[in-house]
């Protein structure tokens, strides 16, 4: 019995110790993060890692924008659901610092509970719960990360974050490397001082360092990529760097050559390190990515534009092209503006890290199977194109359209369940029209007297120092099919733009899944919203409704400075598609009349839009469902 024991006990042992990793996780803020190539020039250089690794590992990128240790662990669906993805012998690399600095040393939650112990209701409100303390709360969310991946069998990995394009003359100074010792907010003994500094030896509120801490005490690898890419850039400098490597809005993200670099940075600390060894690509050789490229599915008579990555390092010879052809249901471009059977990118000094767009027009419902070729002197690249072409199901004409002229009525045709209009850590401010000197897009016959919802952030204080999204701060539209229905959306559309000011800043997403998990981005507007010019966003989605099922539609507004009274204006928000019954997934409902709904409190009280709990649902005045909104 006893020796039974042991030999079980030895075979578990040694399964445990022969699992194969298949994945490597990246976990973290922006920088990390993946991008729509649709709608932005910027990427996260976990966007790029899957070219520096051969064999079977799969790199799942998982950097959320706007995360820090604290909101990525805090918030579902973020580390939850990655842990349901991790299997015994996995990697998870872990990567957060730029969001943490949010209270400027501070940790978010202690300060906004000071200024509300001061009865500062207002600097509560807009006092960003994302921050850490570097030697302090960081350091317990790095903890947590650790344990919980060591748990699920797999193994950690801190990566020190990437700097920020701060330079003081030729050099990266110190808030850029997140060391916030120069100038840095305390709060103590229930006192809060702000611009303090500490010598350059005091690592105290230096978020690397305490991460390396983190990882020598626990037994952990980390990977000093805050280094890496401060000396990255400063072999550039300051203008180059600015010009090749980010994305021309700030000093924080970077472009498609800017995350690669940064991307094969990684891979070569991670190879350093004696991390995967046998499967890190550090090749000189041409490199194609995605090595497949998937089209996804879109509907008959749609075009959808895809990105593929091209990189060589020490090609030979030094000085040429990279020829780009593709089969002829596609058509190729370098500059994304002029189409055609063929492109190419020059290079110079034996190295190319650059782009082209793959275009590919639906034509006929069914497979599409095309190729792309890439040719540089003798090595050439086939790069296989998949997708899907189908047709819209023809069935009644279904749409939720909130005109927000004047209010938050929703006018819903066909069987569709508006669940309103609904805000987090936002609010409506009022509705009228932008500016006297408002634009809008040519065709839609609105001027300068239309107006508008505007909104405004609770408090009506925007922060100093946000440059991405913030994960609990939204407005959102929902709608759900009537029972037995399915409805299949294939249009999202608004306008939006900022008022008060150029700062205005808003990303828009939509998601059919429980906590907005697995969010799609339809438009990017981190660049830049000129002030009283309304932007048209129009996505032409493929997706199924089911009648179980809610379509969620999300604003996530910032400013990019310290301001008051901005707000960001919303106009002629629509969810279309069409309806089929549920069960056969073919016409067979009669047209519904268009209808006004309207919502209500439990106490007869009008509200604007759905809240939590009980609402009375009035439809052209007449009181038509209660829904309990959990």
């Amino acid at each position: 019995m006893k020796l039974k024991f042991i030999a079980a006990a030895a075979l578990a042992v040694c399964s445990t110790l022969c699992v194969q990793a298949r994945k490597v996780h990246t976990i973290g803020d922006s920088t990390m993060a993946t991008y729509d190539e649709s709608t932005t020039v910027t990427r996260g250089w976990g966007q790029m890692f899957q070219q520096f690794f051969k064999g079977d590992i799969t790199v799942n990128n998982r950097a959320k924008n706007g995360a820090s240790s604290k909101s990525f662990y805090m918030e579902s669906p973020y580390w939850l659901s990655v842990k349901k993805q991790i299997e015994p012998g996995d990697y998870v690399l872990i990567q957060f610092a730029h969001n943490d600095e949010k209270s400027n040393g501070c940790d978010g939650d202690e300060l906004k509970a000071y200024y509300k112990s001061i009865g500062d209701e207002a600097k509560a409100n807009s006092t960003d719960y994302r921050g850490t303390t570097a030697s302090g709360t960081y350091k317990q969310y790095l903890r947590k990360y650790i344990e919980e991946t060591r748990a699920l069998g797999a193994t950690p990995v801190l990566v020190g974050a990437i700097c920020r394009k701060y330079f003081d003359g030729n050099t990266i100074r110190r808030n850029g490397r997140h060391d916030l010792g120069d100038k840095f907010d305390l709060l103590k003994d229930g006192k809060l001082t702000t611009n303090n500094k500490v010598a350059a030896d005091d690592h105290t509120y230096d978020y690397p360092y305490q991460m390396q801490q983190v990882a020598q005490e626990m037994d952990v690898q980390y990977l000093d990529l805050t280094t890496a890419t401060k000396e990255l850039y400063e072999s550039y400098g300051d203008a180059k760097a600015n010009e090749l490597l980010f994305d021309g809005n700030g000093s924080t993200h970077t472009s498609a050559m800017g995350a690669t670099l940064i991307a094969r940075l990684a891979a070569q600390l991670m190879l350093k390190a004696g991390i995967l060894v046998d499967n890190i690509n550090l090749t000189s050789d041409l490199s194609v990515n995605p090595s497949q490229l998937d089209l996804g599915q879109a509907y008959k008579g749609q075009t959808v534009i895809k990105e593929l990555q091209i990189n060589g390092f020490d090609l030979t010879p030094a000085e040429g092209t990279v020829a780009v052809t593709v089969s002829g249901g596609l058509s190729v471009s370098a500059d994304g503006n002029d189409y055609g059977s063929s492109a190419t990118l020059s290079y110079k000094e034996g190295t190319v890290i650059g782009s082209v767009k793959v275009k590919c027009n639906f034509v006929a419902a069914g497979d599409v199977n095309e190729t792309v070729t890439v040719t540089c002197g003798d090595k050439t690249i086939e790069v296989p194109v998949n997708g899907k072409c189908v047709e819209l199901a023809d069935g009644v004409p279904t749409s939720a359209y909130w005109r927000l002229e004047k209010d938050d009525n929703c006018t819903a045709e066909g069987p569709v369940n508006p669940l309103g209009e609904t805000y987090c850590e936002m609010k409506l401010q009022r509705y009228s029209s932008p500016n006297a000197n408002t634009t809008w897009p040519e065709g839609t016959g609105f001027d300068a007297t239309r107006k508008v919802q505007r909104n405004i952030i609770e408090g009506e204080a925007w922060p100093a120092g946000e440059i991405d999204e913030v994960s609990t701060r939204w407005i959102e539209f929902a709608v759900k099919p009537a029972k037995g229905t399915t409805f299949n959306v294939n249009e999202i559309s608004m306008y939006v733009c900022g008022c008060g000011g150029n700062g205005m800043r808003c990303k828009i997403y939509y998601s059919k899944e429980e906590n907005f998990a697995n969010a799609v981005n339809i438009a990017d507007f981190s660049g830049s919203m000129k002030a009283n010019n309304m932007m048209e966003v129009k996505a032409t989605p493929v997706l199924e409704l089911k009648e179980n099922e809610t379509l969620r539609v999300r604003i996530y507004p910032w400013y990019n400075s310290s301001a008051t009274g901005k707000t960001i204006c919303v106009s002629d928000v629509k969810i279309g598609g069409v309806a089929v019954d549920g069960s056969t997934g073919v016409n067979t409902l009669e047209n519904n009349k268009k209808t006004t709904a309207t919502y209500y409190n439990i106490y007869g009280m009008r509200q604007n839009g759905m809240k939590k709990g009980l609402n009375i649902v009035m439809e052209n005045g007449t009181a038509k469902k209660i829904i309990n909104n959990r």
